[in-house]
């Protein structure tokens, strides 16, 4: 499946005394790479929602391998790593550069606007699977 690139600044508000970013921040610019990679294959996140697809975080990581920091130009590359039954997994990476900076991981359920695990075929997801499957620029 394809990859989404994300370009953004560290802005000054995401970063401690030291110039270095928050490792909290981290999280927020995984969200950003993947509502930018939804976008690209032509269904917003909001789009989702509308089909009654939501996706809670029911986990997610971050390895912090070099600090980014206060008005780097940073590169953040968004996959979809696995898609399951009742699950998605989207993979992040974050570079300053050709360094690596940061790699990690989202996994969400599929749920119903109540929160209810969806069980059952659901268009949407039904659609997603099959994009998964075709691989790159499907």
């Amino acid at each position: 499946m394809e990859e989404n690139v994300t370009l953004f600044r560290v802005r000054y508000a995401e970063t401690d005394q030291m110039g270095i970013a928050h490792h909290g921040n981290y999280l927020a610019w995984f969200e950003m790479g993947r509502s930018g990679l939804c976008r690209d294959w032509g269904k917003p996140y909001a789009s989702w929602e509308d089909e009654g697809v939501f996706l809670p975080v029911v986990e997610a990581n971050c390895r912090y391998k070099s600090p980014a920091r206060y008005d780097e130009e940073l590169t953040l590359k968004t996959s979809v790593e696995e898609v399951k039954a009742h699950s998605i997994s989207f993979r992040y990476r974050l570079f300053r550069g050709d360094k690596l900076l940061a790699e990690g991981k989202t996994r969400h359920a599929f749920a119903t606007p109540e929160g209810t695990l969806i069980r059952k075929g659901h268009p949407l997801i039904d659609w997603l699977k099959e994009r998964s499957a075709q691989g790159p620029n499907s």
